[in-house]
């Protein structure tokens, strides 16, 4: 093959990867108290734009350490801030982010389950004490912003040392959540954005946690744009950041900003 025509069919491949590449669906990293939420907000997105994103969800901490270890991504929607800043001051965002919600917990009962929600924790109190709770169902609070808050509201109502050798822990929120709605704990501690969800609300009873026993865990949720975010991501990002966004964010439970800090 002549060298001229050779080179003109590597220029026309390495065009049709560039257009291909240009094309695909940028991933985006969520917090697993995000699935309902988001999964909205993508498909209205799309909807209004025309553009898909790809969403992953799990916990924040696992994002973190493989977005430091070169995970694709184009942005990051953690639920605790600390994790942005962390990838912020390495390096690996456009800047520090925005602040999109502020995230609550809720005890979950099923409808099968011995136990009564309630936001003090009293009926969870007493099971414990009559012996009849078994397992119960957090996020893993060594790398999951919802499950340290759980600890936090267990260790506030006086109940951490007893209740942990019944401790089912899930990977993230979203699995603690599908332990605790499935009937194969007693309960658990979840967030309230997944326990709103007609998908899990059908399955049992749930009450808020006061936000101030968990007030050193806040669940101040961040997201931020990666290095690499190509022009699909900013428009999502800014996206997320509407009115419309916002109500829906609202709507799954979430306390919105009033002042969303813009890209």
């Amino acid at each position: 093959m002549p060298a001229v025509l050779r080179l003109i069919l590597i220029a026309l491949v390495v065009l049709a990867h560039g257009r291909t590449t240009a094309n695909e669906a940028p991933v985006i990293a969520a917090a697993a108290d995000l699935r309902f939420a988001l999964e909205r907000l993508a498909e209205d997105f799309q909807a209004t734009t025309g553009n898909a994103v790809r969403v992953s969800f799990g916990s924040s901490g696992n994002f973190t350490t493989q977005i430091e270890n070169g995970a694709p991504f184009e942005i990051f929607l953690s639920a605790d801030e600390n994790y942005v800043f962390r990838l912020a001051d390495q390096g690996l965002t456009r800047d520090r982010g925005s602040l999109y919600a502020v995230g609550r917990i809720v005890v979950f009962a099923p409808h099968s389950s011995i136990l009564t929600a309630d936001e003090q924790l009293d009926h969870l109190g007493q099971s414990i004490a009559q012996g009849r709770l078994h397992r119960f169902a957090i996020a893993n609070p060594e790398h999951a912003p919802y499950g340290r808050a759980a600890r936090a509201a267990l260790q506030t109502a006086g109940l951490w040392p007893q209740i942990q050798p019944m401790l089912v822990l899930g990977e993230n929120a979203a699995q603690a959540a599908q332990f605790a709605s499935s009937g194969s704990t007693d309960g658990g501690i979840i967030p309230l954005s997944l326990s709103k969800a007609p998908q899990l609300a059908a399955l049992g009873t749930f009450a808020t946690i006061p936000a101030d026993w968990h007030s050193d865990e806040p669940l101040r949720q961040r997201m931020v744009l990666l290095r690499n975010a190509g022009t699909t991501a900013v428009a999502f990002y800014r996206f997320l950041q509407t009115s419309e966004a916002r109500r829906t964010l609202a709507d799954f439970g979430f306390v919105v900003p009033d002042e969303p800090m813009k890209e």
